[in-house]
């Protein structure tokens, strides 16, 4: 025991300080930590009587070991309320406490039985919890989460935001008609539209143009021009970016598929009554050959919010807005 203690007792000292470290960031712990504080006191008194008793012939150094052991223990016993509060299971439920429990938390309750006696703490630390995750959280992220609630495209800093949908619209011309489909599920079921969809991982916007109109209407194209870019933020949180083509049909035989009922219609006789909103904004300009850059702002299918950049180029820019 003497030679234990000569060897080790520097480092059981550290491994209480240690632990004490440990309790300070831990909430309602004082007990604890001056428990630990009499522990290492209590466990000094007997190094020291142990040393000292060393220092004699025998059998002073036996009558040391167990001696100054017998009056720790009676120490402990008589002061034991200060000396050892901790426990390893909770009061209450019974369940084994987490470490953090043990060395803290003077009530020795497990974390859902202290969040049933204080429920304003507990309501109060998933707050905290919850700012915390939020000061974290990449500041484009949250920016792109308080978009959905923007009612002015001028609110959203179109520079960082960033869509979590990327798609292509492909207007494919034969002669003096263009090539429509009418979705059939999805986001605008029941709408007029170009085909188009969501672009791959693994391949391009002029890829997923081509793959989407093939299977969207069995027509295969050509020559493909790209017009504008189109961006929509939808209140529901829904981020979407759509690349406008113009092409040319290259034949094929219309086929109608799950999500699409394929038809052909006159340049002049475009259903912009049973189309998107927006499409009627950018879309004449498109058929004229001329480039564009917009934002949109929707509330499900209603449009609260637009921006159009027409560019023509050469001859400056044109730029309309306006609210739904």
């Amino acid at each position: 025991m003497l030679s234990f203690l000569t060897n080790n007792y520097t480092w059981i000292l550290v491994l209480i300080l240690l632990i004490n470290m440990s309790q300070r960031r831990i909430p309602d712990s004082g007990r604890k930590r001056v428990a630990l504080i009499w522990i290492a006191a209590i466990t000094l008194v007997y190094y020291m009587i142990v040393v000292v008793s060393a220092m004699f012939a025998e059998p002073w150094p036996t009558i040391g070991v167990w001696g100054g052991l017998a009056l720790m223990l009676v120490a402990i016993i008589v002061f034991r309320d200060r000396v050892w509060p901790f426990r390893l299971h909770c009061r209450d439920c019974r369940k084994r406490l987490k470490w953090e429990f043990v060395i803290g938390h003077d009530d020795n309750l497990c974390q859902d039985c202290h969040d049933k006696r204080h429920p304003e703490e507990a309501e109060a630390r998933k707050e905290r919890e919850r700012q915390k995750q939020e000061a974290a959280r990449p500041r484009e992220e949250v920016l792109n989460e308080s978009y959905s609630k923007a009612k002015s495209v001028e609110e959203i800093d179109w520079d960082i935001w960033e869509p979590n949908h990327r798609c292509v619209i492909t207007y494919v011309q034969r002669g003096d008609q263009l090539l429509f489909i009418e979705k059939k599920r999805g986001l605008g079921d029941g709408y007029f539209n170009a085909p188009g969809g969501h672009i791959e991982e693994t391949e391009t916007a002029d890829e997923a143009a081509v793959r989407e109109t093939k299977e969207e209407t069995g027509v295969d194209i050509k020559d493909l021009d790209y017009r504008g870019t189109l961006r929509f933020q939808f209140s529901d949180g829904t981020r979407e970016i759509g690349y406008v083509y113009f092409a040319t049909y290259a034949g094929g035989e219309l086929a109608e598929c799950d999500e699409a009922r394929p038809f052909w219609v006159s340049r002049d006789a475009i259903p912009y009554e049973n189309m998107w909103e927006d499409d009627r904004l950018w879309l004449p300009a498109a058929l004229e050959g001329r480039r564009f850059d917009a934002q949109f702002i929707f509330d499900d299918r209603k449009m609260i919010s637009n921006r159009v950049e027409i560019l023509d180029e050469g001859d400056g820019d044109e730029e309309t807005s306006g609210e739904g």
